[in-house]
């Protein structure tokens, strides 16, 4: 577990060294859904991370959390993912760290998977159809354990 630590730390060093570089100021807002999305495994939505926050009493405005958002996905540090449910979900971007999502149609779970054999199969389609794949999103719908 201290290995995923400390490869989490490092995305929030890299994005705070980001943030600088671009000539943003250290903000505590901003430091907050930096520190908040290190800690996740998976997707969060402008709302969970308010909510999360809010339950650190750490409260964010949903306007702040938006511009930040956006920010990090425009400094290519942060993934916006959608996932059909009508509100984009964010997750950093782990270079050593890529999965995909499935959506629980009923209750609106949403739960990460990784699949060497889904990577090999997008890298053959890749070279198949002569296409430089440079990132995919794979989002499967359907129904989870609890609401079969």
């Amino acid at each position: 577990m201290a290995e995923a630590n400390s490869k989490e730390s490092q995305w929030a060093t890299a994005t705070t060294e980001r943030l600088a570089e671009a000539g943003f100021r250290r903000g505590g807002a901003r430091a907050a859904v930096v520190a908040l999305l290190d800690e996740q495994s998976c997707a969060l939505s402008a709302y969970e991370i308010e909510a999360l926050l809010a339950a650190r009493e750490r409260a964010v405005g949903r306007a702040s959390i938006y511009r930040i958002l956006e920010q990090l996905d425009h400094l290519g540090v942060l993934s916006k993912v959608e996932l059909g449910q009508g509100q984009a979900r964010y997750e950093p971007i782990r270079p050593d760290h890529h999965h995909h999502h499935l959506v629980c149609d009923s209750c609106e779970a949403v739960i990460a998977f990784d699949d060497a054999p889904l990577e090999r199969a997008v890298e053959s389609i890749s070279k198949r159809v002569d296409f430089a794949v440079e990132g995919h999103e794979i989002v499967l719908h359907g129904l989870c354990a609890d609401c079969r």
